[in-house]
């Protein structure tokens, strides 16, 4: 049967857009979009045949639904000037590819796409919609499906079903009653996806549902009743057209749309313009054989386009991308002792082998292993099944024998090992006795160092550097609800999967190691702080934190208290009851009743009541104060007093944080499941859950921080005489700053002046302006900005750290840290000035806070090396920020607390003395 391929030109393009960042040609021109979209373009006509293809974008200007409602797509900001300058390429390169692409205006893309598939079922041709736009599924039926070609996601009637729980011809309704937020178009407040399906399946129809509004219950209901004027409108706004006039565009119809062979000429010089450099050799290859069509001018196209050769390379602050050669795959499971003999021989003389396991959970300490996987060359790969269960499930080697045969191996320093993520293997490893050694190299930590901004996941590395589409876990194991374990994969599906992320490791390892040898800075950045860090937080997590869970539950009844008398105070305020929760009826309090001033509204219009409008409306009126600490309060309960007890691991009586190398892009470490790291300070009950975490008996926590360290940084940075001065004699440093401000002797400086200087000096770090300043301060924003330029004409030094890093993260696109960590600043040469000027604070705070972060890391190295040397029974158990915090037998107490500041005070010479304080208690909170 005859098929048509229409491709959703428009979707994709936003996707290329976001999914690579920060990549350009070596002229500057930005290439991310391009080399996206051409890489779907080259998959498409690849791997989807089809007798009539088309691509379809939106064309400029207004179209009907904008006549039909004002507002629509009101919210959506204008398209960002690094994707339009990539518009004209990417058309061009459809056409290059021959593939007719279409622009109808009037309308938008869904509609010709949707009048195309409907066109082609009257004629009995099958339809591919290639798209990632939920909106498409209603033109599902038995002639036409939906494939997305970047989650490789199928929807057929059945597929639509499944993931919508309504059928393709009731997805118009459904998306009616649930609106589209990024389209702006209303639906019924507070009906979910759960709520639209639950109706429908009752009612059949949108018609049927308002027919039957009035049987509908609750406050869902009433919001219906409410909307049911609007429906027909935003009814009219979702619905995709299916007779769109296409005469001009396709005199003959469907036959206008069969594809032509490929413009390689045309190719080939695009790819040599952006610098695309193995498409360039693809290309140059297919013309020297004869395979390429006559060159020939694209139409539509701006004049200003042009396809000559690339200048030569220069270096750029991006990282470049090219399309690999393609890499023939020889993926195996290892289901026979003989192949196993095999791959372990070859593993054994391998000078590196990529590893990865396949597990039970995301949890490292509870995770078992399934199997696991193992790379040698690029290309060739295989997976060990061991724990697969199920009716299909092949015979598998023994479990407990077959480990006992790799643990010598795995356990070998000399047997060189890496991976993507090795932390997390290194854990699952352990929890069945084997000590993982000989780690040499961990590409999230490479990606990561090489550009921080990005996303360092193995699918987006594997798509930005090497132009691969890996398999996706979803793809493999589902999602949501009826997600299985991988335990339950079929071991072929599971080998396809596992073995791909051994390989895809092993070849993004020598990309970046490549990369990283080219630039010596970032290289030690890597091999001396980033790597042995990891092992250090290894053992942190292994270690785990003791948690006192009846102080804990003491505490918890104690917030429940406070949080029932609040209630009942925020009720006599309000003067009727209402759940403190909604939103809505806090408006209705705060608006209709007691008339409190609008600060600002929803994107709907309707007056806000976010967090920034009750801090703002608290300065002066009761109940939005008693509202902001029932949050607070809430907050501190859920998070931390009722959950932290449940989350002690069983087999250890203790409770394991994951530290996360990876995430912030100024180089500091973050803390999840659970986050210790946030929790709240400024308040009693905040400080009191540090209560909680204690020594075992015999032993004390002790907590050591750096002083003032990102001043300390400034003033390193900065070179500033006033503050390198003040730091060398060890005078305080806000009294110091408050003296030459206020021009008073140092003995002679206030309490409050000193306040000021500190809230000057911690503000200029983080790039607060006047008006932010006048804000903290509570004073006029003339008086702020006569502070800002007083302290500028007392510390010229830092006034001119500030303009030259601004300047020079313009013209680089990045700045450093002390150590060459790279901070990238995508958003400094941004067109909207607010963003601009985000990135521009950016760049005044990140050098200093990323140098603190390296700081606190080499501390750990140092600290870690010298409890080791010192065989001392001592471990760190947390990181928080600027502190380290350990578990310290009574034995060992003296010597630590002498050698400890002393460890971390040396990791560095700066043109300022690094200081650590230390403190000891029972408990954290007493030891900080």
């Amino acid at each position: 049967m005859p098929t048509l391929l229409l491709i959703d030109g428009s979707s994709y393009l936003y996707r290329a857009f976001h999914a690579i960042r920060e990549l350009s040609a070596p002229d500057g021109t930005p290439t991310n979009a391009l080399y996206g979209f051409v890489n779907m373009l080259k998959r498409l006509r690849k791997g989807t045949p089809a007798d009539y293809i088309a691509c379809v974008f939106d064309a400029k200007g207004k179209t009907f639904r904008d006549d039909i409602y004002a507002d629509y797509k009101a919210n959506r900001p204008p398209m960002p000037d690094e994707l339009r300058v990539q518009v004209d390429p990417i058309h061009a390169a459809v056409k290059a590819f021959g593939i007719p692409l279409l622009c109808v205006s009037g309308v938008e893309a869904d509609d010709v796409i949707g009048t195309l598939a409907r066109q082609a079922a009257a004629q009995g041709i099958e339809t591919i919609i290639s798209t990632g736009d939920k909106d498409m599924a209603q033109l599902v039926d038995g002639h036409v499906r939906i494939e997305n070609s970047m989650t490789e996601e199928v929807l057929d009637e059945a597929g639509v079903f499944a993931k919508f729980a309504v059928r393709p011809d009731q997805i118009v309704d459904y998306l009616t009653l649930v609106g589209d937020a990024v389209d702006n178009v209303p639906g019924v407040p507070k009906c979910g996806p759960k709520t639209a399906a639950k109706w429908l399946a009752e009612y059949g129809t949108l018609d049927e549902l308002i027919t039957h509004a009035n049987a509908i219950k609750g406050v869902v209901g009433d919001n219906l009743r409410d909307t049911l004027s609007w429906l027909p409108t935003a009814r009219a706004l979702v619905t995709i057209k299916t007779d769109v006039p296409l005469d001009d565009e396709l005199p003959h119809g469907l036959p206008d749309l069969a594809p032509s062979a490929e413009d390689w000429n045309t190719l080939l010089a695009m790819f040599r313009r952006y610098h695309f450099r193995t498409w360039t050799t693809e290309a140059e290859a297919k013309v020297a054989g004869g395979g390429a069509e006559p060159a020939v001018a694209p139409t539509g196209v701006s004049g200003a386009f042009d396809f000559g050769d690339a200048p030569a390379p220069v270096p750029a602050p991006t990282i470049h991308v090219d399309e690999p050669a393609l890499v023939e795959r020889h993926y195996e499971a290892i289901t026979t002792e003989v192949q196993l003999d095999d791959w372990l021989a070859r593993m054994m003389a391998a000078p590196v082998v990529s590893i990865d396991t396949e597990t039970t959970s995301l949890d490292p300490m509870q995770a078992r292993i399934v199997g696991m996987s193992f790379a040698l060359e690029a290309g060739r790969a295989a997976y060990l099944p061991l724990a697969h269960r199920g009716p299909d499930s092949p015979v598998q080697l023994p479990f407990d024998a077959t480990l006992a045969r790799l643990k010598p191996w795995l356990e070998a320093e000399a047997h060189k090992k890496l991976g993507q993520n090795l932390k997390y293997d290194q854990h699952v490893f352990a929890n069945h006795g084997i000590t993982l050694r000989g780690v040499i190299d961990d590409t999230l930590l490479m990606s990561y160092v090489l550009a921080s901004h990005e996303r360092h996941n193995l699918d987006d590395q594997a798509a930005r550097e090497l132009g691969e589409t890996t398999i996706l876990y979803e793809a493999v194991c589902g999602k949501g609800a009826k997600q299985i374990g991988f335990d339950e994969v079929a071991v072929d599906t599971a080998t396809a999967y596992a073995a791909e992320d051994a390989d895809i490791a092993l070849r993004l390892a020598g990309r970046l190691i490549a990369r990283l040898s080219d630039q010596p800075r970032l290289m030690a950045l890597y091999r001396d702080i980033e790597l042995p860090v990891r092992e250090v937080l290894f053992k942190m997590e292994r270690n785990g934190v003791l948690i006192d869970a009846r102080k804990l539950a003491q505490q918890s009844h104690e917030i429940g208290h406070k949080l029932l008398a609040l209630e009942s105070q925020a009720y006599e305020l309000a003067g009727q009851p209402f759940n403190l929760g909604s939103p809505k009826q806090i408006g209705e309090i705060f608006f209709d009743r007691l008339k409190l001033p609008v600060v600002k509204k929803t994107p709907k219009g309707a007056p806000s009541t976010d967090e920034d409008v009750l801090t703002e409306l608290a300065k002066d009126f009761p109940l939005p104060k008693v509202l902001l600490e029932h949050r607070s309060l809430s907050k501190l309960k859920s998070t931390y007093t009722d959950k932290l007890s449940s989350m002690v691991n069983p087999a250890t009586g203790r409770v394991h944080t994951s530290f996360n190398q990876t995430v912030a892009v100024t180089g500091r470490l973050s803390s999840t499941e659970p986050n210790l790291q946030n929790i709240p300070i400024r308040t009693a009950e905040g400080r009191r859950i540090r209560e909680a975490f204690i020594a075992p008996e015999g032993s004390r926590i002790v907590s050591a921080d750096y002083s003032q360290i990102e001043l300390r940084i400034m003033a390193h940075l900065s070179a500033d005489a006033a503050l390198l001065k003040a730091f060398a004699e060890g005078v305080d440093i806000h009294r110091a700053t408050a003296a030459e401000v206020f021009g008073v002797a140092l003995d002679e400086v206030s309490s409050e002046q000193r306040r000021y200087a500190k809230t000057i000096n911690f503000g200029l770090i983080y790039g607060m302006s006047a008006f932010g300043l006048a804000a903290q301060l509570e004073i006029d924003r003339s008086a702020a900005q006569n502070y800002i330029s007083r302290y500028f004409g007392r510390f010229p030094g830092v006034a001119e750290y500030m303009e030259r890093t601004r300047t020079e993260a313009r013209d680089r696109g990045y700045v450093e840290t002390v150590f060459g960590r790279r901070l990238w600043l995508p958003e400094i040469k941004s067109a909207n000035a607010a963003r601009r000027a985000g990135a521009e604070r950016a760049a005044i705070n990140a050098p200093m806070q990323g140098t603190a972060a390296d700081l606190i890391k080499l501390a750990m190295l140092a600290v870690d090396r010298w409890l080791e040397q010192a065989g001392l029974a001592s471990r760190v158990i947390l990181q928080v920020h600027d502190e380290l915090v350990l578990e310290v037998p009574d034995a060992e107490l003296a010597v630590v607390r002498e050698e400890l500041p002393r460890q971390m005070a040396e990791v560095a010479r700066l043109s300022v003395p690094l200081v650590a304080e230390v403190g000891v208690g029972d408990n954290w909170e007493q030891a900080h």
